[in-house]
Order: structure tokens, then sequence, then C-alpha cells
């Protein structure tokens, strides 16, 4: 892989799947496959930037494949595409994004590029972007009396009405102390008064 390109590692046990999503992204991205859990293992690395992985792979679980990137402390972005229709207990994972089969290429191609750009994010920022993309999978996919009754889902709206206070305060103290005017003064080379 290349140390300028985006890397990504698509964990797909359907071979015809992992070709599409490969030739789909291969002209943007450096783009490697892994079929089970022991290829995963292998190919995920410090070097990779997104991985994009079905919820279920042989000899590797969705769950024990985040385990692992927690354990190897990667910062990496992170989106599941999977048939399985969400359940609340993906609250708790440590996913940027979930998809659910059939994916379209556009919808494979925004959400690279979205997991890339989040990349760039503050740590901050990242977790808000996480908790409102789980927000909205849940509800698009879930009736407003599952989401009433979820216990994980009430906490996941008290999560993310948290984070976006902390996000306004950052940007409110960002503005208070005119970092926004100096960074637009240093990216278009004006002088500072």
């Amino acid at each position: 892989m290349t140390v300028d390109t985006t890397s990504v590692v698509i964990v797909e046990n359907e071979p015809d799947l992992a070709s599409l999503y490969t030739t789909w992204l291969e002209e943007t991205y450096d783009v490697e496959m892994a079929s089970d859990g022991e290829t995963a293992r292998a190919v995920i690395d410090g070097t990779i930037d997104v991985v994009l992985f079905d919820r279920r792979i042989p000899g590797l679980s969705g769950e024990a494949l985040l385990t692992m990137l927690q354990e190897r402390d990667l910062e990496c972005r992170v989106a599941m595409i999977t048939a399985v229709e969400p359940t609340f207990d993906i609250i708790e994972a440590a996913v940027d994004d979930y998809l659910v089969k059939p994916v379209s290429k556009d919808e494979l191609l925004r959400i690279v590029e979205q997991l890339v750009l989040r990349s760039s994010y503050d740590e901050q920022l990242q977790q808000f972007f996480a908790l409102a993309s789980t927000k909205a999978l849940f509800d698009a996919e879930k009736t407003a009396a599952e989401r009433k009754s979820s216990d994980e889902y009430a906490r996941l709206q008290d999560q993310l009405a948290v984070c976006r206070v902390r996000v306004e305060e950052t940007m409110t103290e960002l503005f208070d102390q005119g970092c926004y005017r100096r960074l637009y003064q240093d990216l278009t080379c004006e002088p500072t008064p």
C-alpha cells in the first residue's frame, strides 16, 4: 500500500461481494480483502485507515474483530456492512457506521469518504458522528415503539445530547478565542491584524 493513499480493508466472506466492493473502491483507495478471521488478523495493522466488515465472518465474529481493533489500539474508522438487521446491542459496539446489505456503489463510496473525513476530526467530533450515525440508523430501521421501549436507545440519546453540548461548547470557545479567524487567515495567507 502506498503511504499517500487511504487504505481500506474489506472483511467479507462472500467472494463475489468482496470483489465487487474492491472494484468500486480501488480507483480511489488501496484496498485489501480478508475472507476469514485469520486473514483479517494478518492484514489489519496500524497502516489501515478504514475497515469495512460483515458481522458474521468465519473464524472471527464482528464483535471479536472490534475487540481486536481496540486491543491493538488502532486508530482506523470502522463500518459494519451486513445483512443482519441492526439490534440495539450495536450501540455499545465501537463502530463508526452500520450499513444493511444490499449496499450500492454510491452508498459504499459515500460511507468510506465520510469515514476518511471523520478520521481527520478530533476524538470529540468522531464520537459525536458515531453516535449520530447510530441514532439515524435506528430512527430509520426501528419503529417509534421499539425505540421508546429500548433502554439502550434511551442511553444513546442521552450520550448524543451530552456529546452535542460538549461539541457546541468547544465551538463557542474556539469562536470566542478567534481561532477560526486565525485559521482562515493562515489558509488564505492573509496577514494577521
